[in-house]
Protein backbone atom coordinates (compact mmCIF):
# COMPACT_ATOMS: atom_id res chain seq x y z
CA UNK A 1 0.00 0.00 0.00
CA UNK A 2 2.65 2.78 0.84
CA UNK A 3 4.77 1.86 -2.41
CA UNK A 4 4.81 5.27 -4.64
CA UNK A 5 2.92 5.39 -7.80
CA UNK A 6 3.73 7.57 -10.71
CA UNK A 7 1.28 9.88 -10.92
CA UNK A 8 1.24 9.61 -15.24
CA UNK A 9 1.12 5.87 -14.74
CA UNK A 10 -1.67 6.33 -12.36
CA UNK A 11 -3.76 8.66 -14.37
CA UNK A 12 -3.46 7.15 -17.63
CA UNK A 13 -6.15 8.20 -20.07
CA UNK A 14 -8.71 5.98 -21.80
CA UNK A 15 -7.31 6.81 -25.15
CA UNK A 16 -3.75 5.42 -23.66
CA UNK A 17 -5.19 1.77 -22.75
CA UNK A 18 -7.39 1.12 -26.10
CA UNK A 19 -4.01 2.04 -28.30
CA UNK A 20 -2.29 -0.40 -26.32
CA UNK A 21 -4.46 -3.19 -26.39
CA UNK A 22 -4.58 -1.87 -30.25
CA UNK A 23 -1.08 -2.63 -30.45
CA UNK A 24 -1.34 -5.75 -28.60
CA UNK A 25 -4.43 -7.06 -30.72
CA UNK A 26 -2.48 -6.20 -33.99
CA UNK A 27 0.99 -7.51 -32.60
CA UNK A 28 -1.04 -11.07 -31.79
CA UNK A 29 -2.81 -11.31 -34.66
CA UNK A 30 0.75 -10.89 -36.74
CA UNK A 31 2.39 -13.79 -34.90
CA UNK A 32 -0.84 -16.35 -34.81
CA UNK A 33 -0.73 -16.04 -38.35
CA UNK A 34 -0.23 -19.75 -38.75
CA UNK A 35 -3.29 -20.14 -36.68
CA UNK A 36 -6.44 -19.15 -39.10
CA UNK A 37 -9.36 -19.58 -36.24
CA UNK A 38 -6.80 -17.24 -33.59
CA UNK A 39 -6.35 -14.85 -36.47
CA UNK A 40 -10.11 -14.33 -37.50
CA UNK A 41 -11.06 -13.84 -33.64
CA UNK A 42 -8.58 -11.07 -33.43
CA UNK A 43 -8.86 -9.73 -36.41
CA UNK A 44 -13.27 -8.98 -35.30
CA UNK A 45 -11.28 -7.92 -31.73
CA UNK A 46 -9.49 -5.55 -33.58
CA UNK A 47 -12.48 -4.10 -35.57
CA UNK A 48 -14.25 -3.97 -32.83
CA UNK A 49 -12.37 -1.64 -30.99
CA UNK A 50 -13.13 1.06 -33.79
CA UNK A 51 -16.68 0.32 -33.20
CA UNK A 52 -19.52 1.99 -30.59
CA UNK A 53 -19.29 0.67 -27.10
CA UNK A 54 -21.57 -2.46 -27.33
CA UNK A 55 -24.26 -2.80 -24.03
CA UNK A 56 -26.27 -5.92 -24.25
CA UNK A 57 -30.03 -5.78 -22.44
CA UNK A 58 -30.57 -8.66 -20.72
CA UNK A 59 -33.25 -10.10 -18.31
CA UNK A 60 -35.84 -12.94 -17.98
CA UNK A 61 -38.69 -13.36 -20.53
CA UNK A 62 -41.28 -10.63 -20.81
CA UNK A 63 -39.06 -8.30 -18.73
CA UNK A 64 -39.63 -5.09 -20.92
CA UNK A 65 -36.15 -5.66 -22.67
CA UNK A 66 -37.43 -4.53 -26.12
CA UNK A 67 -39.72 -2.00 -24.64
CA UNK A 68 -36.63 0.15 -22.99
CA UNK A 69 -34.29 -0.11 -26.46
CA UNK A 70 -37.01 1.70 -28.01
CA UNK A 71 -37.42 4.39 -25.33
CA UNK A 72 -33.58 4.57 -25.14
CA UNK A 73 -33.67 5.10 -29.29
CA UNK A 74 -37.04 7.28 -29.21
CA UNK A 75 -37.93 5.57 -32.34
CA UNK A 76 -39.77 2.01 -32.51
CA UNK A 77 -37.20 -0.44 -33.97
CA UNK A 78 -37.31 -3.37 -31.92
CA UNK A 79 -40.41 -5.69 -31.89
CA UNK A 80 -42.28 -5.78 -28.68
CA UNK A 81 -44.42 -8.93 -29.32
CA UNK A 82 -43.21 -12.68 -28.88
CA UNK A 83 -42.40 -13.53 -32.04
CA UNK A 84 -39.69 -15.92 -33.41
CA UNK A 85 -37.38 -12.84 -33.56
CA UNK A 86 -37.01 -12.56 -29.48
CA UNK A 87 -35.55 -16.12 -29.18
CA UNK A 88 -32.19 -15.28 -30.91
CA UNK A 89 -29.80 -12.23 -29.96
CA UNK A 90 -30.45 -9.09 -32.22
CA UNK A 91 -27.72 -6.41 -32.88
CA UNK A 92 -29.10 -2.62 -33.56
CA UNK A 93 -26.23 -0.57 -35.46
CA UNK A 94 -26.01 2.31 -36.47
CA UNK A 95 -27.17 2.73 -40.69
CA UNK A 96 -27.56 5.05 -43.17
CA UNK A 97 -30.92 3.23 -44.35
CA UNK A 98 -33.25 0.64 -42.05
CA UNK A 99 -32.76 -2.25 -42.74
CA UNK A 100 -32.78 -6.24 -40.84
CA UNK A 101 -30.85 -9.33 -41.77
CA UNK A 102 -30.90 -11.98 -40.98
CA UNK A 103 -27.55 -14.37 -40.04
CA UNK A 104 -26.94 -18.21 -39.62
CA UNK A 105 -23.97 -19.87 -38.03
CA UNK A 106 -22.16 -20.38 -41.09
CA UNK A 107 -22.30 -16.89 -42.24
CA UNK A 108 -24.92 -17.23 -44.71
CA UNK A 109 -27.42 -13.72 -44.94
CA UNK A 110 -31.05 -13.00 -45.83
CA UNK A 111 -33.07 -10.07 -45.94
CA UNK A 112 -35.60 -9.27 -43.43
CA UNK A 113 -38.88 -8.08 -44.19
CA UNK A 114 -40.34 -5.49 -41.40
CA UNK A 115 -43.97 -4.88 -41.09
CA UNK A 116 -45.08 -2.17 -39.32
CA UNK A 117 -48.62 -1.41 -37.45
CA UNK A 118 -50.34 0.38 -34.66
CA UNK A 119 -50.36 0.68 -31.02
CA UNK A 120 -47.60 0.08 -28.96
CA UNK A 121 -46.46 -3.21 -30.94
CA UNK A 122 -46.29 -1.41 -34.17
CA UNK A 123 -43.24 -3.55 -35.75
CA UNK A 124 -43.03 -6.58 -36.80
CA UNK A 125 -39.83 -8.59 -38.33
CA UNK A 126 -41.67 -11.23 -40.88
CA UNK A 127 -39.01 -14.04 -40.86
CA UNK A 128 -41.15 -16.77 -42.86
CA UNK A 129 -39.57 -17.82 -45.84
CA UNK A 130 -35.71 -16.41 -45.56
CA UNK A 131 -33.91 -16.54 -48.99
CA UNK A 132 -30.45 -16.97 -47.66
CA UNK A 133 -27.32 -16.45 -49.79
CA UNK A 134 -25.99 -18.63 -50.49
CA UNK A 135 -29.26 -20.73 -50.97
CA UNK A 136 -30.25 -23.58 -48.83
CA UNK A 137 -31.95 -24.67 -45.48
CA UNK A 138 -30.82 -22.86 -42.46
CA UNK A 139 -31.78 -21.13 -38.70
CA UNK A 140 -31.15 -18.21 -37.98
CA UNK A 141 -28.26 -17.57 -35.66
CA UNK A 142 -29.03 -13.63 -35.17
CA UNK A 143 -30.20 -10.32 -36.46
CA UNK A 144 -28.55 -7.49 -37.22
CA UNK A 145 -30.68 -4.08 -37.19
CA UNK A 146 -29.45 -1.16 -39.20
CA UNK A 147 -31.12 2.24 -38.57
CA UNK A 148 -29.76 5.96 -38.81
CA UNK A 149 -29.90 7.26 -34.69
CA UNK A 150 -27.80 9.45 -33.12
CA UNK A 151 -28.03 6.85 -30.22
CA UNK A 152 -26.95 4.15 -31.82
CA UNK A 153 -23.99 6.33 -33.38
CA UNK A 154 -22.67 6.63 -30.41
CA UNK A 155 -23.95 2.51 -28.66
CA UNK A 156 -24.55 -0.74 -30.06
CA UNK A 157 -27.46 -2.38 -28.63
CA UNK A 158 -27.65 -5.67 -27.72
CA UNK A 159 -31.55 -7.06 -27.28
CA UNK A 160 -31.23 -11.18 -26.38
CA UNK A 161 -33.28 -13.58 -25.68
CA UNK A 162 -34.91 -14.30 -22.25
CA UNK A 163 -32.78 -15.94 -19.22
CA UNK A 164 -35.56 -17.97 -17.94
CA UNK A 165 -36.81 -19.16 -21.06
CA UNK A 166 -38.86 -22.67 -21.39
CA UNK A 167 -35.86 -23.65 -23.90
CA UNK A 168 -32.44 -24.18 -22.43
CA UNK A 169 -30.97 -23.08 -25.90
CA UNK A 170 -32.82 -20.07 -25.91
CA UNK A 171 -31.64 -19.30 -22.35
CA UNK A 172 -27.75 -20.20 -23.68
CA UNK A 173 -27.79 -17.82 -26.56
CA UNK A 174 -27.55 -14.84 -24.56
CA UNK A 175 -24.97 -16.59 -21.21
CA UNK A 176 -23.16 -17.38 -24.39
CA UNK A 177 -23.14 -13.88 -25.55
CA UNK A 178 -22.06 -12.53 -22.12
CA UNK A 179 -19.75 -15.11 -20.99
CA UNK A 180 -16.53 -16.23 -22.49
CA UNK A 181 -15.97 -19.96 -23.69
CA UNK A 182 -15.02 -21.46 -20.23
CA UNK A 183 -17.60 -20.38 -17.93
CA UNK A 184 -20.23 -21.26 -20.90
CA UNK A 185 -19.03 -24.81 -21.50
CA UNK A 186 -17.77 -24.32 -25.04
CA UNK A 187 -15.42 -27.26 -26.16
CA UNK A 188 -13.37 -24.72 -28.07
CA UNK A 189 -12.80 -20.18 -26.45
CA UNK A 190 -11.72 -19.73 -30.33
CA UNK A 191 -15.25 -20.33 -31.24
CA UNK A 192 -16.33 -17.78 -29.18
CA UNK A 193 -16.94 -14.28 -30.89
CA UNK A 194 -16.57 -10.87 -28.69
CA UNK A 195 -20.00 -10.16 -26.94
CA UNK A 196 -20.64 -6.92 -24.98
CA UNK A 197 -18.95 -4.46 -23.36
CA UNK A 198 -21.76 -3.65 -20.67
CA UNK A 199 -24.73 -5.03 -19.46
CA UNK A 200 -28.17 -3.80 -18.72
CA UNK A 201 -30.10 -5.77 -16.47
CA UNK A 202 -33.99 -5.95 -16.53
CA UNK A 203 -35.63 -7.12 -13.73
CA UNK A 204 -39.26 -7.47 -12.29
CA UNK A 205 -38.61 -9.11 -9.09
CA UNK A 206 -35.53 -10.92 -7.31
CA UNK A 207 -35.15 -14.33 -7.90
CA UNK A 208 -32.57 -17.39 -7.96
CA UNK A 209 -32.90 -17.29 -11.65
CA UNK A 210 -31.96 -13.46 -11.61
CA UNK A 211 -29.29 -13.78 -9.15
CA UNK A 212 -27.86 -16.83 -10.74
CA UNK A 213 -27.19 -14.94 -14.00
CA UNK A 214 -25.66 -12.25 -12.63
CA UNK A 215 -23.19 -14.23 -10.63
CA UNK A 216 -22.45 -16.25 -14.18
CA UNK A 217 -21.59 -12.72 -15.89
CA UNK A 218 -19.12 -12.14 -13.07
CA UNK A 219 -19.29 -8.27 -12.62
CA UNK A 220 -15.71 -6.66 -13.29
CA UNK A 221 -14.35 -9.71 -12.94
CA UNK A 222 -11.54 -11.04 -15.25
CA UNK A 223 -14.07 -12.78 -17.23
CA UNK A 224 -17.21 -10.88 -17.91
CA UNK A 225 -18.57 -7.36 -18.92
CA UNK A 226 -16.86 -4.71 -16.47
CA UNK A 227 -20.02 -2.55 -15.72
CA UNK A 228 -23.65 -3.74 -14.80
CA UNK A 229 -26.37 -1.76 -14.22
CA UNK A 230 -30.26 -3.03 -13.14
CA UNK A 231 -33.44 -1.79 -13.92
CA UNK A 232 -36.66 -2.79 -12.45
CA UNK A 233 -38.13 -2.54 -15.53
CA UNK A 234 -42.27 -2.38 -15.93
CA UNK A 235 -42.13 -0.08 -12.89
CA UNK A 236 -45.68 1.56 -13.40
CA UNK A 237 -47.15 -1.62 -13.16
CA UNK A 238 -45.88 -2.63 -9.74
CA UNK A 239 -48.74 -0.35 -8.38
CA UNK A 240 -51.09 -1.36 -10.28
CA UNK A 241 -50.79 1.98 -12.73
CA UNK A 242 -52.02 4.09 -9.79
CA UNK A 243 -50.18 7.52 -9.61
CA UNK A 244 -47.94 6.41 -6.57
CA UNK A 245 -46.63 3.35 -8.64
CA UNK A 246 -43.27 5.07 -9.56
CA UNK A 247 -42.34 5.52 -5.81
CA UNK A 248 -43.56 1.89 -4.91
CA UNK A 249 -41.22 0.79 -7.94
CA UNK A 250 -38.60 2.75 -6.08
CA UNK A 251 -38.77 1.34 -2.68
CA UNK A 252 -38.59 -2.24 -4.94
CA UNK A 253 -35.47 -1.10 -6.35
CA UNK A 254 -33.97 -0.02 -3.13
CA UNK A 255 -35.08 -3.39 -1.25
CA UNK A 256 -33.11 -5.46 -4.73
CA UNK A 257 -30.33 -2.69 -4.99
CA UNK A 258 -29.51 -3.58 -1.00
CA UNK A 259 -29.66 -7.35 -2.16
CA UNK A 260 -27.52 -6.73 -5.30
CA UNK A 261 -25.16 -3.90 -4.31
CA UNK A 262 -24.62 -6.40 -1.06
CA UNK A 263 -22.88 -8.98 -3.05
CA UNK A 264 -21.31 -6.76 -5.75
CA UNK A 265 -23.50 -8.20 -8.63
CA UNK A 266 -24.68 -4.23 -9.68
CA UNK A 267 -23.69 -0.90 -9.75
CA UNK A 268 -26.54 0.63 -9.63
CA UNK A 269 -30.48 -0.49 -9.81
CA UNK A 270 -33.00 2.39 -11.29
CA UNK A 271 -36.88 1.69 -11.98
CA UNK A 272 -37.70 2.56 -15.39
CA UNK A 273 -41.39 2.71 -16.69
CA UNK A 274 -40.37 1.53 -20.56
CA UNK A 275 -44.01 2.15 -21.86
CA UNK A 276 -44.32 5.40 -20.78
CA UNK A 277 -41.17 6.41 -21.33
CA UNK A 278 -41.16 5.14 -25.43
CA UNK A 279 -44.81 6.86 -25.64
CA UNK A 280 -43.14 10.25 -23.92
CA UNK A 281 -40.50 10.12 -26.39
CA UNK A 282 -43.36 9.64 -29.31
CA UNK A 283 -45.84 11.32 -28.05
CA UNK A 284 -48.47 13.28 -30.76
CA UNK A 285 -50.17 16.32 -31.28
CA UNK A 286 -53.60 14.61 -31.19
CA UNK A 287 -52.87 12.53 -27.95
CA UNK A 288 -52.03 15.97 -25.99
CA UNK A 289 -55.56 16.72 -27.25
CA UNK A 290 -56.97 13.93 -26.04
CA UNK A 291 -55.01 14.48 -22.49
CA UNK A 292 -56.21 18.04 -22.45
CA UNK A 293 -60.08 16.49 -22.86
CA UNK A 294 -59.53 14.36 -20.36
CA UNK A 295 -58.52 17.06 -18.04
CA UNK A 296 -61.42 18.87 -18.32
CA UNK A 297 -63.27 15.93 -16.38
CA UNK A 298 -63.74 15.98 -12.50
CA UNK A 299 -60.64 13.94 -11.26
CA UNK A 300 -63.14 11.30 -9.21
CA UNK A 301 -65.41 11.25 -13.00
CA UNK A 302 -62.38 10.29 -14.86
CA UNK A 303 -60.97 8.13 -12.25
CA UNK A 304 -64.22 5.74 -12.40
CA UNK A 305 -64.00 5.47 -16.02
CA UNK A 306 -60.53 4.54 -15.43
CA UNK A 307 -60.85 1.29 -13.14
CA UNK A 308 -59.57 -1.04 -15.97
CA UNK A 309 -58.10 -0.28 -19.55
CA UNK A 310 -61.66 -2.08 -21.00
CA UNK A 311 -63.40 0.08 -18.44
CA UNK A 312 -61.35 3.44 -19.85
CA UNK A 313 -61.82 2.15 -23.46
CA UNK A 314 -65.72 1.42 -23.65
CA UNK A 315 -67.59 2.59 -26.15
CA UNK A 316 -70.65 3.45 -23.75
CA UNK A 317 -68.21 5.65 -20.97
CA UNK A 318 -69.52 8.90 -22.11
CA UNK A 319 -66.08 10.49 -22.13
CA UNK A 320 -64.76 13.72 -24.12
CA UNK A 321 -62.21 11.78 -26.53
CA UNK A 322 -63.40 8.90 -28.65
CA UNK A 323 -63.06 4.88 -27.90
CA UNK A 324 -60.50 4.46 -30.13
CA UNK A 325 -58.46 7.11 -29.18
CA UNK A 326 -58.67 5.93 -25.71
CA UNK A 327 -57.87 2.27 -26.93
CA UNK A 328 -54.84 3.59 -27.98
CA UNK A 329 -53.83 5.84 -25.16
CA UNK A 330 -54.06 2.97 -22.67
CA UNK A 331 -52.26 1.06 -25.22
CA UNK A 332 -49.02 2.71 -25.81
CA UNK A 333 -49.00 5.00 -22.49
CA UNK A 334 -50.48 2.45 -19.86
CA UNK A 335 -53.02 3.22 -17.24
CA UNK A 336 -50.53 4.91 -15.29
CA UNK A 337 -48.98 7.18 -18.29
CA UNK A 338 -52.84 8.10 -19.21
CA UNK A 339 -53.28 9.18 -14.93
CA UNK A 340 -49.82 11.27 -15.00
CA UNK A 341 -50.46 12.92 -18.37
CA UNK A 342 -53.53 14.05 -17.50
CA UNK A 343 -52.68 15.42 -14.06
CA UNK A 344 -49.77 17.29 -15.57
CA UNK A 345 -51.86 18.99 -18.34
CA UNK A 346 -54.50 19.58 -15.24
CA UNK A 347 -52.00 21.62 -13.14
CA UNK A 348 -50.78 23.69 -15.95
CA UNK A 349 -48.81 21.36 -18.60
CA UNK A 350 -50.00 23.45 -22.07
CA UNK A 351 -48.14 21.91 -24.70
CA UNK A 352 -46.85 18.58 -25.78
CA UNK A 353 -43.29 19.14 -25.97
CA UNK A 354 -43.59 19.82 -22.40
CA UNK A 355 -45.63 16.87 -21.90
CA UNK A 356 -43.17 14.58 -23.44
CA UNK A 357 -40.45 15.85 -21.14
CA UNK A 358 -42.28 15.70 -18.05
CA UNK A 359 -43.80 12.47 -18.57
CA UNK A 360 -39.87 11.45 -19.82
CA UNK A 361 -38.09 12.59 -16.08
CA UNK A 362 -40.84 10.37 -14.30
CA UNK A 363 -40.86 7.48 -16.39
CA UNK A 364 -37.08 6.64 -15.19
CA UNK A 365 -35.67 6.93 -18.50
CA UNK A 366 -33.52 10.06 -17.88
CA UNK A 367 -32.38 8.83 -14.47
CA UNK A 368 -31.09 5.53 -16.48
CA UNK A 369 -29.39 7.61 -19.55
CA UNK A 370 -27.59 9.46 -16.94
CA UNK A 371 -26.33 6.73 -15.07
CA UNK A 372 -25.38 5.25 -18.19
CA UNK A 373 -23.47 8.12 -19.25
CA UNK A 374 -21.67 8.56 -15.98
CA UNK A 375 -20.67 4.17 -15.62
CA UNK A 376 -20.84 3.31 -19.73
CA UNK A 377 -20.50 6.51 -21.55
CA UNK A 378 -17.68 8.57 -20.29
CA UNK A 379 -15.64 4.83 -19.70
CA UNK A 380 -16.22 3.78 -23.50
CA UNK A 381 -12.69 3.44 -24.56
CA UNK A 382 -11.80 1.25 -21.27
CA UNK A 383 -14.39 -0.58 -21.41
CA UNK A 384 -13.80 -1.78 -24.84
CA UNK A 385 -10.18 -2.21 -24.14
CA UNK A 386 -10.94 -4.05 -21.52
CA UNK A 387 -13.13 -6.55 -23.29
CA UNK A 388 -10.35 -6.86 -25.72
CA UNK A 389 -7.59 -7.80 -23.37
CA UNK A 390 -10.13 -10.52 -22.27
CA UNK A 391 -10.41 -12.03 -25.89
CA UNK A 392 -6.54 -11.42 -26.42
CA UNK A 393 -5.88 -13.03 -22.88
CA UNK A 394 -7.87 -16.07 -23.82
CA UNK A 395 -6.44 -16.68 -27.48
CA UNK A 396 -3.36 -16.55 -25.90
CA UNK A 397 -4.10 -19.40 -23.33
CA UNK A 398 -5.61 -21.54 -25.99
CA UNK A 399 -2.89 -21.19 -28.47
CA UNK A 400 0.27 -21.85 -26.19
CA UNK A 401 4.06 -22.02 -27.48
CA UNK A 402 3.57 -19.10 -30.32
CA UNK A 403 6.06 -16.10 -30.33
CA UNK A 404 3.08 -14.22 -29.21
CA UNK A 405 3.14 -15.88 -25.43
CA UNK A 406 5.61 -12.94 -24.41
CA UNK A 407 2.90 -10.34 -24.62
CA UNK A 408 0.57 -12.33 -22.39
CA UNK A 409 2.31 -11.01 -19.02
CA UNK A 410 1.93 -7.46 -20.12
CA UNK A 411 -1.99 -8.11 -20.85
CA UNK A 412 -3.13 -9.43 -17.54
CA UNK A 413 -1.08 -6.89 -15.85
CA UNK A 414 -3.09 -4.02 -17.76
CA UNK A 415 -6.07 -6.05 -16.95
CA UNK A 416 -4.96 -6.47 -13.38
CA UNK A 417 -3.37 -2.72 -12.82
CA UNK A 418 -4.86 -0.16 -15.22
CA UNK A 419 -6.69 2.46 -13.12
CA UNK A 420 -9.95 2.97 -14.96
CA UNK A 421 -10.68 -1.10 -14.60
CA UNK A 422 -10.29 -0.28 -10.24
CA UNK A 423 -12.14 2.75 -10.50
CA UNK A 424 -14.96 0.82 -12.07
CA UNK A 425 -14.62 -2.18 -9.50
CA UNK A 426 -14.48 -0.22 -6.62
CA UNK A 427 -17.72 1.56 -7.20
CA UNK A 428 -19.46 -1.57 -7.36
CA UNK A 429 -18.11 -2.67 -4.35
CA UNK A 430 -18.92 0.36 -2.34
CA UNK A 431 -22.16 0.19 -2.71
CA UNK A 432 -22.06 -3.35 -1.17
CA UNK A 433 -19.05 -2.50 1.79
CA UNK A 434 -19.56 0.23 4.33
CA UNK A 435 -15.78 1.56 4.47
CA UNK A 436 -15.58 2.96 8.48
CA UNK A 437 -15.32 6.94 7.21
CA UNK A 438 -17.25 10.08 7.96
CA UNK A 439 -20.35 10.25 4.85
CA UNK A 440 -18.86 13.55 3.54
CA UNK A 441 -15.68 11.03 3.22
CA UNK A 442 -17.26 8.29 0.96
CA UNK A 443 -19.34 11.16 -0.90
CA UNK A 444 -15.89 12.65 -1.76
CA UNK A 445 -14.21 9.25 -2.66
CA UNK A 446 -17.12 8.19 -4.65
CA UNK A 447 -17.36 11.45 -7.09
CA UNK A 448 -12.86 11.41 -7.42
CA UNK A 449 -13.20 7.80 -8.60
CA UNK A 450 -15.50 8.95 -11.08
CA UNK A 451 -19.03 8.21 -9.40
CA UNK A 452 -20.36 11.62 -10.76
CA UNK A 453 -18.26 12.02 -13.62
CA UNK A 454 -14.80 11.20 -15.52
CA UNK A 455 -14.08 14.88 -16.07
CA UNK A 456 -11.56 16.81 -13.72
CA UNK A 457 -13.87 19.28 -12.04
CA UNK A 458 -16.43 16.91 -11.97
CA UNK A 459 -14.00 14.55 -10.07
CA UNK A 460 -13.11 17.11 -7.52
CA UNK A 461 -16.01 18.59 -6.84
CA UNK A 462 -15.48 22.05 -8.39
CA UNK A 463 -17.74 24.10 -11.28
CA UNK A 464 -16.81 23.57 -14.33
CA UNK A 465 -15.60 27.21 -15.15
CA UNK A 466 -12.56 26.62 -12.43
CA UNK A 467 -9.30 27.71 -13.36
CA UNK A 468 -6.20 25.41 -13.86
CA UNK A 469 -4.71 26.73 -10.60
CA UNK A 470 -7.84 25.71 -8.85
CA UNK A 471 -7.85 22.57 -10.36
CA UNK A 472 -4.73 21.44 -9.54
CA UNK A 473 -4.73 22.93 -6.37
CA UNK A 474 -7.84 20.93 -5.38
CA UNK A 475 -6.36 17.79 -6.52
CA UNK A 476 -2.98 17.98 -4.71
CA UNK A 477 -4.93 18.17 -1.58
CA UNK A 478 -6.60 15.26 -2.92
CA UNK A 479 -3.45 13.60 -3.66
CA UNK A 480 -2.32 14.29 0.05
CA UNK A 481 -5.07 13.50 1.91
CA UNK A 482 -6.23 9.87 0.49
CA UNK A 483 -2.38 8.41 -0.02
CA UNK A 484 -2.66 9.34 4.10
CA UNK A 485 -5.41 7.65 4.97
CA UNK A 486 -4.47 4.79 2.54
CA UNK A 487 -1.04 4.64 4.66
CA UNK A 488 -2.73 5.32 8.44
CA UNK A 489 -1.98 2.35 10.57
CA UNK A 490 -5.31 1.59 11.82
CA UNK A 491 -7.06 1.41 8.85
CA UNK A 492 -8.33 -2.35 7.45
CA UNK A 493 -7.37 -3.87 4.41
CA UNK A 494 -10.36 -2.49 2.24
CA UNK A 495 -10.23 0.80 3.30
CA UNK A 496 -6.89 0.77 2.99
CA UNK A 497 -7.24 -0.05 -0.58
CA UNK A 498 -10.09 2.08 -1.55
CA UNK A 499 -8.20 5.68 -0.13
CA UNK A 500 -5.39 4.61 -2.18
CA UNK A 501 -7.44 3.91 -5.31
CA UNK A 502 -8.80 7.48 -4.40
CA UNK A 503 -5.43 8.60 -4.15
CA UNK A 504 -4.31 7.52 -7.75
CA UNK A 505 -7.62 8.76 -9.53
CA UNK A 506 -6.92 11.83 -7.73
CA UNK A 507 -2.84 11.73 -9.31
CA UNK A 508 -4.15 10.79 -12.72
CA UNK A 509 -6.52 14.00 -12.51
CA UNK A 510 -3.93 15.82 -11.47
CA UNK A 511 -1.37 14.49 -14.77
CA UNK A 512 -4.46 15.50 -16.96
CA UNK A 513 -4.46 19.38 -16.31
CA UNK A 514 -2.23 21.81 -18.26
CA UNK A 515 1.26 22.23 -16.90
Amino acid sequence: MGTSVDPVQAGRAAPDILTEAQQLVHTAAIELGRHPQARDLLDACADRLGQPLRVALAGSIKAGKSTLLNALIGQSVAPTDATECTRVVTWYRNGATPAVTAYAEDGAAAHVVVRRGTGAHGLTFDMTGLRWNPPGERAVDHLEVRWPTAELARTTIIDTPGTSSLSREVSQRTLRLLTPAAETGEPDPLTVTPGADAVVYLLRRLDATDVQFLEQIGTGGAAGPLGVVGVVSRADEIGAGRMNALQSAREVAARFATELERTGLCQAVIPVAGLLAFAAATLTQPEFAAFEALATLPPESLELAMLSADRFARPDIALPVPPALRAQLADRFGMFGVRMATELVRTGVRDATRLSAELSARSGIDELRTVLDVQFGQRTDQLKAHSALNTLDRVLAAVPGTPADRLRPRVRTLLADVHGFAELRLLGRLRADELPLPEADVAELVRLIGGAGVAPHVRLGLPPDADTATLRAHALAAVRKWRGRSRHPLADRATAAACATAARSAEGTLAQLPG
